[in-house]
Parts: structure tokens; sequence; C-alpha cells
């Protein structure tokens, strides 16, 4: 029994890679110089990874930005105008990602979207009539070369071709359009592969936890057929899936002629009944058993249980998932001993590996013994007020009153305000200067008096340029914070922090999740004390700002002990405590974000409202439903496909939702009309993670497509996302063109009204 792992982290242990790419960015080193960079961070992490012992090493998992932006290029999935760009391949490469405004042109970054049910984001391939399959680039080959050019066999990654295609966009296209050529190409591959000396490739198929039924099933069955006939290589084939079970396609997928299968089972709830029902003698089981999406340390005695109990002759060891969505390791944390040793970050898991490695081989007592006292005996202590709130709740505390409609009419003569209402999502720009002057804070490196007469000129300055570009509802700007979830986790009970456990959320942004550790519980306002300052200081209205009780669970790590569920409720009723402590102190509009609401619903259909919605939904009502019918409340959501759960959006009983749809062209607006939704609403008017500076003409055409869909007396403007990453420059001026487009086009609805 071998052990192996899906992939590892890219970012390096202290996020080498982000601050050498936006070095790059700003022309502060040359492309020679982030490659060489880039080639020594590969080569450390395979030793890395071998010297840990793990037997079966990934690579051509390292991305500059992201995978499945990768294969695109790989296989040549350009749209014209980046190839039209006079650029180098490497810099078209970050234009897809990120945009590209200068002298060589202009266009929009690729739409991106989140990665299943992760905060991992990907680039979305575009397929046109026209799109030239064939191959492009050479990183799989050259990061197969460097590795073994270090001595080190790999087994190059790619995701696969039922994923690239179930994943693209098309534009006056389908899979059909570029099916023979695309099979043709990672033919291809294969063979520069097995020349190279390659022995095995790992294709990613996470499409396959997800329902293959209809023509899905249609397509990964041709799509196999055709990629596995008349093999003309030794090169050994491994169908890596994670995320979820495979029960639509196990029978097909273990009769496949290739010779590995990757499952997992920690979220494929039935993959273990599968396995059991039989598995191949000729093939190999990678068996994802070590959790590669949470950070606590994996139970032995179950794991090795459950590799007991399987029927397959040829296992080897693995995790869930690929690495990439934990931290780098626990050595660099701070944490006292009794609490550090529940952990297992990356480097931790390689080592959970070869322990179960061990000890199924009957060498390692002394790992199993150390893993069984670990869990004998309970991790934390229940809050008891914590736990009789919760049982306490009645059907009408998730329940707002009065209906939607009537507060609509209360809140239009409260607020007066104008038609096509402009705000922003919440941050401005963290800069150099915010973030250190809030580290010096956090170190004792200046007083309480000096850290709250900072944060108070930087919101007196941005409330300032708010009023004087005329922007109908203000935000404080939420200097005082560094993460939309640490911020809050760091004000309640139950909640711990690591100091560098940064996770890649997409291309160079990282996050930090915080993990929950027992009963979470309120103590003291949180937000209160800069809403209140804010609205103290202008006549206009001040949002308050907070993190969604289901996001925040979302973005933390979560507890095993205790059902989502259970902690999610946790969350709310501290959450809501500060909208009631908000709404006391004057503020009339608070919103509540949600961006990821859809990020951990379940990837088969059947299971979406039974085992989340049912429960998430609620939640989020639980959080403002004894709030007056005069306070409007909000929430925000961005980057996941929001078209198929509209009905249960709009179920969340908010006042007004943004979206973000501007990346992702809008398509939402469709899904919004059929459903006849009755919520107010900001699509998102320009998209802010590109540093693209939208003109005033772009946005008015936005706003025009937005209410070519929506009704207009239900649209907000606003960008599709916070500018806490943004430059100052670049969020000022995309801001006040969104201003001004919105007056313009106010001006020529009046009379329609």
């Amino acid at each position: 029994m071998t052990t192996s792992i899906i992939g590892f982290p890219r970012i390096g242990e202290n996020r080498e890679l982000k601050f050498n790419t936006e070095k790059y960015w700003r022309n502060e080193i040359t492309e020679a110089e982030l490659q060489d960079f880039a080639k020594n961070l590969r080569k450390e992490h395979w030793e890395l990874v071998k010297n840990a012992g793990i037997d079966d090493i990934p690579s051509n998992d390292f991305s500059f930005f992201d995978n499945t932006l990768d294969a695109a290029v790989l296989f040549n999935i350009i749209p014209d105008n980046v190839k039209a760009l006079d650029l180098s391949p490497l810099d078209r490469y970050f234009a897809l990602a990120r945009g590209y405004h200068g002298d060589k042109g202009d266009v929009k970054a690729l739409p991106m979207k989140k990665w299943y049910n992760t905060n991992y984001h990907y680039l979305v391939p575009q397929i046109y009539e026209d799109t030239d399959i064939k191959l492009n680039g050479t990183k799989i080959f050259d990061e197969y070369q460097e590795a073994k050019d270090a001595g080190i066999q790999t087994r190059p990654t790619l995701v696969g071709p039922f994923t690239l295609l179930s994943l693209s966009e098309y534009h006056d296209s389908k899979p059909d359009t570029i099916f023979d050529k695309l099979v043709d190409n990672y033919k291809q591959v294969f063979a520069k592969l097995a020349d190279q000396g390659a022995e095995w490739i790992q294709l990613d198929e996470p499409e396959l936890v997800k329902d293959v039924t209809g023509e899905k099933y249609d397509l990964f069955i041709r799509v196999y057929k055709e990629l596995l006939k008349d093999k003309q290589t030794n090169l050994k084939i491994l169908v890596q899936t994670y995320f979820g079970d495979v029960r639509d396609v196990y029978d097909d997928l273990i009769n496949l002629p290739i010779d590995g299968v990757g499952l997992d089972f920690h979220e494929g709830r039935k993959t273990a009944e599968l396995v059991k029902s039989g598995f191949p003698d000729d093939k190999v089981l990678f068996a994802g058993v070590v959790n590669g999406k949470n950070i606590w340390r994996n139970h032995y005695e179950d794991t090795i249980n459950l590799i007991k109990s399987l029927p397959a002759k040829n296992i080897v060891l693995s995790t869930s998932c690929s690495l990439l969505h934990v931290p780098f390791t626990i050595e660099n944390e701070e944490f006292p001993e009794d609490i550090k040793k529940h952990f297992a970050f990356a480097k931790e898991k390689l080592t959970e590996l070869k322990e179960i490695q061990a000890i199924l081989s009957g060498k390692d007592q002394a790992a199993e013994t150390r893993n069984k006292e670990l869990f004998e005996k309970p991790r934390v202590k229940e809050d008891p007020k914590v736990h009789e709130r919760v049982a306490s709740l009645q059907d009408d505390d998730f329940t707002r009153h009065p209906s939607l409609e009537e507060r609509a009419k209360i809140q239009k003569a409260e607020f007066k305000l104008p038609v096509l209402p402009t705000t922003t999502i919440g941050s401005f720009p963290q800069t150099k200067e915010v973030r250190k002057t809030r580290a010096q804070f956090r170190k004792h490196g200046i007083t309480q008096e000096e850290y709250d007469k900072f944060l108070a000129g930087h919101i007196d300055e941005w409330l300032k340029w708010q009023e004087d570009i005329g922007l109908d509802v203000l935000v404080h700007g939420e200097f005082e914070r560094n993460d939309m979830v640490e911020y809050f986790g760091q004000n309640l009970d139950g909640y711990l922090f690591s100091k560098n456990g940064w996770v890649q959320s997409y291309g160079t942004r990282g996050v930090k999740p915080p993990i929950i550790w027992g009963d979470v519980a309120r103590n003291k306002p949180i937000t209160v004390k800069w809403s209140k300052y804010a609205q103290s200081k202008t006549d206009k209205i001040v949002k308050g700002m907070l993190t969604g009780p289901v996001t925040i669970l979302n973005w933390s790590f979560p507890r095993e002990d205790i059902s989502k569920r259970e902690s999610t409720i946790q969350i709310a009723l501290a959450i809501q405590d500060e909208v009631l402590d908000l709404e006391k102190n004057g503020i009339k509009i608070i919103q509540i974000d949600e961006a990821a609401l859809r990020e951990k619903l379940p990837l088969r259909k059947s299971d979406w409202y039974s085992e989340y919605l049912d429960w998430a939904i609620p939640a989020f009502r639980l959080v403002h439903s004894k709030v007056k019918p005069e306070t409007q409340i909000h929430t925000h959501m961005c980057y996941s496909e929001f078209t198929d759960i509209i009905p249960a959006i709009q179920n969340m009983d908010a006042d007004v939702i943004s979206f973000e749809a501007s990346r992702s062209n809008l398509e939402i607006l469709d899904a919004l009309q059929a459903e006849h939704f009755k919520l107010q609403v900001g699509p998102g008017v320009y998209d802010i993670h590109s540093p693209r500076i939208p003109s005033v003409d772009e946005i008015k055409n936005t706003i025009h497509k937005i209410i070519d869909k929506v009704p207009v007396q239900k649209v907000w403007i606003n960008p599709d996302c916070g500018l806490k990453t943004r430059g100052i420059k670049e969020a000022k001026a995309s801001v006040e063109n969104l201003t001004e487009a919105a007056k313009e086009v106010r001006a020529e609805v009046k009379e329609e009204i």
C-alpha cells in the first residue's frame, strides 16, 4: 500500500508566490525573475512532499493563477481579442485572468466562478464557433521535466476533458464544436508525456460527483470512449474525483480501460458503499481518506477500519481533494500545544498519510496510541447559555413581520431615495498605510486613542468623497477590518485564529479562515462604534455592514463534532444581537453579506434543500427577523451561480440584494425575471476584481441591460463587490463613473416612471 496526494498548496509557506507575482505586475521584477522564482518554489515543494515519505507525487498542480485557466491555455482556448494583444504569453495569460487596459489594448477578464463547493475560484473557459483547439502551451511538459531533472518522478495532473467541457461557456457553439479536436489533443498530451518518461497522468474530473444523467451522462461516456480508444502509450491513466461521490457513473467508471480511480471518502456519502459493492482487481483505488478541506486531525481508528473494509486489492492512501484548500503548515502557529495537537494543515496531512500507512503495515503503534488518546477526551466544554438559547427557538423566530411588500412602502416613505439609488458594497481600499497602522495597533505599537484617530480620519475623508460625488447611500469603508469573516470571529466567543493559515481564494488573493473551536456567542457589540460614528458625520444614510452566519461558517474551518446547522444557528443568534444593537443606535440600513451562501450547496440537486437550504435560509432569516419594518435589510452575494436557487434566495426575505453579475454577463437577470423576483436588486454594474476602470458609457450600457429585465423602481446601482483589494485611484475613478452613469440614466428614465 502506497501514499499519494491530489495536489499541494502552491502559494508557498509564507505566500511567496503572491508577493513575487504582484511584484511582477508592478514591474518590480522581470518575467525571467518571476519564472526562476516559480521554478525554485516548485522544486522546494516536490522535495518537501518526497521527504515526507509520500510515494506518488503530483506535478502541474502549480499555477500562477488557476489550473482551469492553465488547461484552457494549453489547448488554445483563448478569445481572439486576447490573442491579438501584443504581449508575451505570460502577460496574455494574466490578461485572461485579470483583464488588460493599456497601450496594447483593452480586454475584460474571463468570468470567474466558485470551484464547486469551495472558496477557491476558477476562470471560465470561453468556447466560440471558431475556437481552434491545438496544443498551445508547454507548462505540463516543462514542469514534469523540471521534477524529473531534480530526480523526482511525478504524476502530471490536468483538468479532465469531461470537466473542462462541462465548465466552459459556449457562444454560438456547444461541446460538439470542439469535441473531436479536444479529445485528439488530450491524446497528444498523453503521447508527449509518455515520450518524456511519465508513468501516470491524473485527469481531475470533479464534475462526476454532480448529477450525471441524460445528456451529461452521454457526454461522459462518449468522451472516455473516444479518449481511450486505440490507446497507443503505456501511460497509466488515473481518473481523479473529489468533493462527493460518483453514484451515477460508478459502474461505468470502474469498467473503463483506465488504471486508477480516485474517490473521495469524506464528502462522498456513498463512496464506501459503492466500493464495497465491488472494485476490479486490475485497477488501483486512490482512496481519499485524509480530509483535504478541513484542518482537524484524522481519526486513525476510523480511517483504518474503513480501509480494512474495502474489497479493493490495490489501494493508494490519498487526500480527499487537493491540499490547496488548507493552510501550508501548523509549524508556524503559536497555539498552545494542547490546542495545536488537534490540527493538521497540508504538511501535517502528509505525515498522517505515512502514519496510517505504517499502522496498516503494523509498524507504528506509537502513532496509533497517540491518535487514540487524542480522540478519547472531549475537546471543548459546552456553553450552556448558547445551547439553551438554540433549544428555545420557535418557528416565529425565523419570520419577519410585516410582509416584504408592506415593508417596501414603509421604507420608500422613510428614505425618499431617488430612482436607481447608488451605493457601494462596503469596503474601500485597504492601503499599505491602513494595514500597517492596524498591525501597529495589534502589536501595541500605538495607543487605542491614536488608532481611533487614524480610523476616524479615514472614515471622514471617504464619507466626504462619497458625498461630493453624489452617492445616495454611504458606507464607512471598513478600515478597521482585516477580513469580513476573521474580523467577526475575533469578536465572538468560540473562535481561534491562525497566524499564517492562508489559503488561496483566487490568483494572488488569499484568505485566512478562522477556526470554529467551540460554541459561538457574542459578548459585546462589534461594529456599532464605527457605524454610529460614520452616521453622526453625515445627513445621508450610512449602511451598517455585517457578515451573515452562513458565510461566516462557510469561510471558517468548521467543527466536526457538531452539525454545520447547529454551528450556523449559534452564529446567527450572535449576529442577530449585533443587528438589533445597530438598529438601536440609529442605523437604518443594515447589509448582512452572504457572499458564500452558494458555496456549500450540495453538488447534487436532490440534496440541496434537505442537506443545506432548509437550515441555511432560516439561519439568515433568524438574523433579521426582529428588526422594525422601517429598517431596510440588504444582503450581498458574489462569484457563484445563483440562477437555479432564486426561489431560495427570495425566501431569505431581505429587502434588497446585490449580486455579482458583471463578470457573468448579467445572466442572472433572466432568472430574476422568470421567477418574478420581488426583492429590490443591485446586480453589480462593473467587475471590481479587474484593475480596469469602466467608462461612463460602458456602465450606462450595463444599467440599460439591467432595467430592460428588472423594473427600474427595483434596481440599485453598485459595483459587484467590495473595493478592499483595489487601489485608491482606480476605485475612485470607477465609482465616480458609476455615479455619473446612474445620474444620466436616471434623467433618461425619469419621464417613463
